[in-house]
């Protein structure tokens, strides 16, 4: 695993969406994502429903750092992003976290046959 990703920042918001909203949330959520992954310190990002839980969304977005997401945190382009959102949004909530380890999926080599 790169140096990068062994330090990379990672945040993990939980968002309720109000009913019947959800899918124009997941078109707008598109458009933010595309500009938001345009930063050079934004690693990538995940959005996910729930399958157990109406209304309920997850985002997960990896930073190079915590200074360069607190920088963004703050910036004009994020509070445009929340603007944007918070119509669909009846609530939310935010964790913050630090990457400690990685482990890649799929096929391992290993003939099971």
């Amino acid at each position: 695993m790169s140096r990068q990703n062994d330090t990379a920042f990672r945040v993990m918001v939980r968002m309720q969406v109000e009913q019947g909203k959800e899918e124009d949330f997941e078109r707008v959520w598109q458009e933010v994502g595309d500009s938001v992954a345009r930063n050079p310190k934004n690693l990538g990002q995940w959005l996910s429903r729930s399958l157990t839980e109406d209304g309920i969304y997850y985002l997960i977005s990896d930073w190079s750092d915590e200074p360069s997401f607190r920088e963004f945190e703050k910036s004009d382009a994020h509070r445009g992003h929340r603007e944007k959102l918070d119509p669909y949004r009846s609530g939310r909530s935010m964790v913050p976290m630090q990457l400690v380890a990685q482990r890649a999926g799929g096929d391992t080599g290993v003939d099971h046959g």
